[in-house]
């Protein structure tokens, strides 16, 4: 029974072995991408599509402009995280009273931007 036993462990751990999978190469060590470049930074891992890159031709990042409406959610957001964070904090109020008065803050502000969105929309 002992000899089944260590006869089924070998062949466990060999097959286990065997079904490793090796990487052989024909050169002996891998390096890595270099590149010099003159103006914006090109990396190994951007596609080679003038809109693609994030800068410009002077090497400066730009981003996209924002919308009005995306000013105002940003706006509404940062209002509304500091009223939870207030009532999250403050500490006259039960654990059950902070949770409800969250719940109703995170409901106003998702109404809010609903709001600002309907009227955006509306007026375009």
């Amino acid at each position: 029974m002992k000899k089944l036993l260590i006869v089924s462990l070998i062949t466990v751990i060999s097959v286990a072995a065997s079904a490793q999978h090796r990487y052989y190469s024909a050169r002996p060590y891998t390096r890595s991408h270099v590149s010099i470049s003159v103006g914006r930074p090109v990396y190994p891992y951007y596609r080679y599509d003038p809109f693609y890159y994030p800068y410009n031709s002077f090497g400066y990042y730009y981003s996209p402009r924002q919308s009005k409406l995306d000013l105002t959610i940003e706006d509404i957001r940062a209002d509304y995280q500091d009223k939870i964070w207030s009532a999250k904090h403050n500490t006259s109020l039960s654990k059950a009273e902070k949770k409800r008065t969250v719940h109703q803050l995170k409901y106003e502000r998702d109404q809010e931007i609903n709001r600002v969105k309907r009227n955006y929309y509306r007026s375009y």
